[in-house]
């Protein structure tokens, strides 16, 4: 059996849906707090944990932050599917010739999307990769689909260092640090925390650049070499075609909704308050969620040309949010429980025992890829591991930039090998997991390799 077959099957027999995979964690975590905490209260101690527990769910600013993602999510969704980047992808497709350069035409620009949101480079990924597939096929090319459907998928191997990268976009923020760790250190440590830690420091910082620079190159080039080693394969595809009209005019009242005029204004008009309200913050490259999301609203509207356009295009993207809008929540209540019941603390120590100064961005970078196998999320998985990060790192004199970076780059690798986020690419690729899986795990494999240099030299 090959060895990724051996993890298809793994994963097929051992992990349920997400959702149940966080119902498990969240029974898991009641049961480690009862065993390996203390009970201060008077209260029952099963109740004190269930109580922390709902506190969390409904903690409003991790509900915030869930509803942020979402927004960056589908708006990157909403903007690949507009006429100008359909243009883009078709002019991209014309210079296939071959698998080779076929790999390369599409990893290059998705991953270089996906630096500045997510949402827009997984979708932007799987539908170049499609319409690449569908050149070949007309005009008679034979290509290694697979391959170049892995290739799609790479930009979700440099997501979380990007622009739009839950953690640090989210640490840009003013207070985020220290209302993530209320409850959870002594005051002491709170209070070390500083108000916030600028993208200037984390994804704009040389180290992160360069260690994205030499993924991108790196990558590329072993996609180039896999396309002239692998056996080509015959493409049978329809053409994938957005499913909206946006060729009507409307009755009466309805024309405004297919107004170009009006939408144009409205987006510039969203863009222009954009620069008013940022432009000191985007100067100073200090990006945060609302910023990012700002800019995408009035650019997605203006792409779309009418408010139907752009809301027809809301509605096919909407279903992407399913997870984080039902997930989200019981890994917030993980993390309320792990935060007052005292578990990060212990948590902490055990890590900083173990550690030194060297090696904890190490082990941040490995736990991180472990983690995101059953938290397939980066937001969720920094609401549940963003605490101990920060503490470990403070506990150890690690910088915390360098720290919230390691674990984005541990987060973001693995999604070579969990296939949660590749569920829409397999969808209008029509791929399957096990088909792509054999390219991912080589990438996965280098990247790897790239991240712990990085990290060992920066």
């Amino acid at each position: 059996m090959s060895v990724t077959k051996f993890i298809e099957n793994i994963f097929r027999k051992f992990l349920p849906s997400p959702f149940t995979i966080a119902v498990i964690l969240t029974l898991v975590t009641v049961l480690l707090a009862l065993v390996f905490t203390e009970n201060p209260g008077d209260t029952p101690h099963l109740f004190s944990i269930l109580k922390h527990w709902e506190s969390g769910v409904w903690n409003s600013g991790l509900l915030v932050f869930a509803y942020q993602m979402m927004l960056i999510l589908v708006l990157g969704h909403v903007l690949v599917l507009s006429r100008p980047m359909e243009r883009l992808i078709l002019s991209i497709t014309k210079y296939v010739t071959n698998t080779s350069n076929a790999a390369v035409l599409v990893v290059l620009p998705t991953m270089l999307v996906s630096f500045f949101n997510w949402g827009l480079g997984l979708i932007f990924g799987a539908i170049l990769a499609r319409k690449v597939g569908e050149y070949a096929q007309n005009k008679g090319i034979d290509i290694n689909y697979p391959l170049i459907g892995a290739c799609g998928y790479c930009g979700l191997m440099v997501w979380h260092g990007g622009i739009s990268g839950s953690a640090p976009i989210k640490v840009s923020e003013v207070g985020h640090l220290k209302s993530l760790m209320e409850g959870t250190a002594e005051a002491s440590v709170t209070e070390a925390l500083p108000e916030l830690i600028s993208t200037a420091e984390t994804v704009f910082s040389l180290s992160n650049l360069l260690i994205f620079l030499a993924v991108v190159v790196v990558i590329s080039i072993v996609a180039f070499f896999l396309g002239r080693q692998n056996t080509d394969h015959t493409v049978k595809l329809e053409r994938y075609r957005f499913k909206i009209k946006t060729n009507e005019k409307g009755v009466g009242a309805e024309r405004l909704d297919y107004s170009k005029i009006l939408a144009t204004l409205f987006g510039i008009v969203i863009l222009g308050t954009f620069l008013l309200q940022y432009l000191p913050a985007l100067g100073a490259l200090n990006i945060t969620p609302n910023m990012l999301n700002f800019f995408m609203l009035g650019l997605a509207i203006i792409l779309h040309g009418s408010f139907k356009g752009f809301l027809a295009a809301v509605e096919e993207a909407i279903g992407d949010v399913s997870g984080i809008l039902i997930q989200f929540p019981l890994y917030f209540g993980i993390m309320g429980i792990m935060s007052n019941s005292g578990m990060i603390n212990q948590i902490s120590d055990f890590f900083v025992s173990i550690s030194t100064e060297a090696t904890l961005p190490i082990f941040t970078f490995f736990s991180a890829g472990l983690v995101n196998i059953f938290v397939p999320s980066g937001g969720g998985q920094w609401a549940v591991q963003g605490p101990l990060v920060l503490q470990s790192a403070l506990q150890l004199g690690v910088p915390l930039n360098k720290s919230i970076m390691a674990l984005a780059y541990g987060d973001q690798l693995t999604n070579m090998l969990q296939p949660f986020w590749a569920l829409p690419l397999l969808g209008i690729t029509k791929l399957k997991a096990k088909e792509i899986l054999p390219y991912t795990l080589i990438f996965m494999v280098v990247g790897g390799l790239i991240y712990i240099v990085g990290l060992l030299i920066f």
